[in-house]
């Protein structure tokens, strides 16, 4: 076997597999509503920057953060499930191939790490006076940092305790975010290397220590598994994903929320929608994920253009997001038994949209009118029933599109 063609055939597919669904991510639309959140969030910090005083903990912000960054350091292997058996008397042959995907996992992450540095220079800027030299400094730290937290992460993986790797994180967090904060509080450069020299030991030590350890492959499939999962997940809002294995749970205590729904024949269809709803994690835990983000940002701005804005952008992603639902059972044969018309799932399904749209929208001005803004509050949710009167039209057509039958 080419352990080399083995590797490009596996990234291939992970590219093509990626690629066919950020097509759908990064729509015309979304493409336009995230350039307007964009440039929005980026005026608004700005400004916020120009009122930091040199007392302001952004060294520590930043440490936090960039350790976290630096931390996470998830691994890239393409593994798949049959791989246990049939690459597993390989293993031995495979070193290039893993040393291959630490590398792409390497680049992609540091990528991210230049980019959330680079949105926190100018408050670094602003309250420690920072110059575009510390900006490259700062960037061959978390370079040479996230390096030695992928090599220690690769070694821990070998081991067959989780509680070793719990506590391989946990050390590794602080000794991550005790680097960086020397380095961005301008104590002694030499501070932040010793730091760094703790990791290289560790490094060296987990190194030897694995060497005759054989790798666990199913914690390896695992993960893999759980990180194109939660690609997958973020697809989803945008487009049906079929690989995506979906998370159920009864959530008895959100039966109330049934109640209103009357018991006959016309709304079968909507007790289903809605049961379906509130025992997907797909649906409803996304949607409390992104209530969350609106309520914080609802907080943090105080013009009334950014507060109206992140409602929109908020009742317009989980619109995106609840709209598959409208096929979630297309595939279930037992609904051909409901005596009921077809076009009955459609105005189900559009029924259930509206209703968590406007829970969605009144809860958000609420937060507003809490947050001390009554007529800014009035102004959002008026704007919030404009969109969903025209979102709903889009929504019965996007429906029609999905062929619903």
């Amino acid at each position: 076997m080419n352990k080399d063609a083995l590797w490009q055939e596996r990234f291939r597919g992970f590219t093509k597999e990626t690629g066919k669904y950020l097509k759908y991510i990064f729509n015309g639309h979304l493409v336009f509503v995230m350039i307007f959140a964009v440039g929005g969030l980026s005026f608004y910090y700005s400004e916020w920057v120009k009122t930091l005083s040199p007392e302001f903990p952004a060294a520590l912000i930043m440490a936090v953060l960039l350790g976290l960054a630096v931390t996470s350091s998830p691994i890239m292997t393409f593994l798949k499930e049959a791989d246990v058996v049939f690459l597993l008397p390989l293993e031995t042959k495979l070193t290039h191939y893993f040393r291959k995907s630490i590398r792409v996992s390497f680049v992609m992450q540091v990528y991210l790490l230049l980019m959330i540095l680079a949105a926190f220079m100018p408050m670094h800027a602003r309250v420690n006076g920072a110059s575009m030299g510390d900006f490259l400094t700062a960037f061959i730290l978390l370079a040479v940092l996230k390096f030695l937290n992928l090599q220690i992460r690769w070694r821990i993986l070998r081991y067959e305790q989780p509680e070793a790797l719990m506590t391989d994180r946990l050390i590794r967090l602080c000794l991550n975010i005790a680097c960086l904060y020397l380095f961005f509080s301008e104590a002694p450069f030499y501070f932040a290397l010793i730091i760094a020299g703790v990791l290289v030991l560790l490094f060296w030590y987990f190194d030897r220590e694995t060497r005759k350890k054989s790798l666990k492959w199913e914690r390896l499939i695992s993960l893999e598994g759980k990180r194109m999962s939660a690609f997958y997940r973020v697809a989803n809002l945008f487009t049906d994903v079929p690989k995506l294995k979906e998370k159920v749970a009864r959530r008895k205590w959100l039966d109330w929320i049934l109640s209103p729904i009357k018991f006959k024949g016309s709304s079968s269809y909507l007790y289903l929608y809605a049961r379906t709803y509130l025992r997907s994690n797909d649906y409803l835990g996304l949607t409390v994920r992104l209530t969350v983000i609106g309520v914080i940002l609802s907080f943090l701005f105080v013009s009334i253009w950014a507060k109206a804005l992140t409602l929109l952008f908020v009742l317009y992603l989980t619109g995106i997001q609840i709209l598959p639902i409208s096929r979630h059972h297309d595939l279930k044969i037992w609904l051909n038994l409901y005596p009921l018309p077809e076009v009955m799932k459609k105005r189900a399904a559009a029924s259930l949209l509206n209703r968590v749209l406007l829970v969605q929208n009144i809860l958000l001005a609420v937060v507003i009118a809490l947050a001390g803004y009554m007529n800014d509050a009035v102004i959002c949710f008026f704007a919030g029933i404009l969109f969903l009167l025209i979102f709903s039209v889009y929504a019965k057509k996007k429906m029609d599109k999905l062929q619903i039958k």
